[in-house]
């Protein structure tokens, strides 16, 4: 007489990424480590660009916290205002020079002509 077998069931695993320090030296990552290691450098790297673009919209005049969430907008009014204090820098720099005035060489500008 035959036993009968009861039919398996599957389960689904739970899989808890093991913190580093509890992993034997030189094992890999799974997978499923791997991928949420990814995400949460992911989310690390959109977040310090975000918070680069606050920090700039703080020390550019002009713009203002509505205008931050768009980079593009940040980005355009950065480059009028370094443009506009470049200019004034050259300005300052010609007259001082012109009136005899020397400029200090940590004061002088590298010359790099936009791209």
């Amino acid at each position: 007489m035959a036993s009968e077998e009861k039919p398996r069931r599957r389960t689904a695993m739970v899989l808890t990424p093991m913190p580093k320090s509890q992993k034997p030296p030189g094992e890999l990552l799974t997978a499923e480590e791997k991928k949420a290691n990814h995400i949460v450098s992911e989310q690390k790297r959109r977040q310090a660009i975000r918070e680069g673009f606050d920090r700039l919209t703080d020390l550019v005049p002009g713009l203002t916290k509505a205008q931050s969430r768009s980079e593009a907008i940040v980005l355009q009014k950065a480059l009028a205002f370094l443009r506009s204090e470049l200019d004034e820098y050259e300005e300052l720099r010609t007259k001082i020079v012109s009136l005899g005035g020397e400029i200090p060489a940590e004061l002088e500008l590298d010359k790099h002509e936009p791209e």
